[in-house]
């Protein structure tokens, strides 16, 4: 046999492993992984699906929390496991945006190696203020935070993350200047906050609009064009005087680059239909989340365009983290 035929007979061989593998897809239990602690948007929304796509898949969907380095540990974990399906990530603009906007070194390429398998939800990101800080309304806060300029304390999912970006545009847009404090992940920052050992935070909507109905915290002010249908009476910061202040994250389930395409198929589909659960539907709409419907093109186009909006700024502001 010449080496052309055993060449062609070595592809005919792989092509059939993998059309097998894709048809046995899913044969054993399906992770999730979460680069972020217990308690944040990000890992609400996969608790909030895994059940709903388990039964879509047939098989148990595990939530896994990998946090550390502003998401990046459990992000570059999934971005070098194993291209068959079993390992995804719950990715979001922290770890796939806005955080690769600005972080000089990270240990994966958010656009290349991964594949954007389906979105499910996008949030507006929510100024709240501790129960013991004194401002009780934004006109308040940033009056305070223009009087002692850096002294303001301002909490965050992380240096890098969306809700650190989000202060980094509310300061340049507003001519506030802020105190930074970044946490590991939204969990912490909201028990501080609780606490009142942090002054404010901006935090997605999820995380926090419990307290917030239960008056444990201060929403000060919303980042969407519109109010939030969930809590009407918290202004955006547009009507506060912030002219076209707007930002939101999203959050979207990914795979490693490489992944076969029809199993990237069957994930894709299986997202859709646990999506389409009422009852998935109404704990999102709950939360006061906006529900994402769209292909699988379409959504990878749209996390290339956000990727971009999110490194323009940070040129803009000169923000680089190492």
């Amino acid at each position: 046999m010449s080496r052309f035929a055993r060449f062609i007979g070595f592809l005919l061989f792989a092509a059939c492993g993998a059309a097998t593998q894709a048809q046995e897809f899913p044969n054993r239990p399906v992770r999730i992984i979460v680069p972020w602690p217990p308690g944040g948007n990000v890992d609400i929304t996969a608790r909030t699906l895994a059940p709903a796509l388990g039964e879509a898949l047939g098989q148990q969907v595990i939530v896994d929390n990998r946090a550390g380095a502003g998401g990046t540990i459990g992000t570059a974990a999934v971005a070098k496991s194993a291209p068959d399906g079993y390992t995804l990530l719950l990715g979001s603009s922290g770890t796939v945006t806005s955080g690769p906007a600005v972080f000089k070194n990270l240990p994966y390429d958010p656009l290349k190696d991964f594949v954007a398998i389906g979105p499910i939800q996008s949030v507006a990101i929510v100024l709240t203020a501790a129960p013991k800080a004194p401002a009780q309304n934004y006109a308040e806060y940033a009056a305070r935070a223009r009087a002692n300029p850096g002294q303001v304390s301002v909490a965050s999912a992380g240096n890098g993350s969306s809700n650190h970006l989000a202060i980094e545009l509310l300061m340049r847009q507003a001519n506030l200047r802020l105190l930074h404090v970044p946490y590991k992940g939204s969990g912490p920052a909201i028990t501080d906050l609780l606490g009142s050992q942090v002054e404010s935070m901006m935090d997605q909507l999820t995380a926090s609009i419990e307290h917030i109905r239960n008056g444990r915290l201060k929403a000060l002010a919303i980042s969407s064009k519109q109010r939030s249908a969930q809590l009407p009476n918290v202004p955006t910061f547009d009507e506060l005087g912030v002219r076209g202040y707007e930002a939101a994250t999203f959050t979207g389930i990914f795979a490693p680059a490489g992944v076969p395409p029809a199993v990237a198929e069957k994930l894709h589909v299986a997202l859709k239909k646990a999506m389409a659960n009422e009852a998935v539907r109404e704990r999102y709409r709950s939360m006061g989340v906006e529900i994402m419907d769209m292909g699988q093109p379409e959504f990878a186009a749209y996390v290339r365009a956000d990727y971009e909006k999110w490194r323009s700024l940070a040129r803009e502001a000169n923000i680089v983290i190492d």
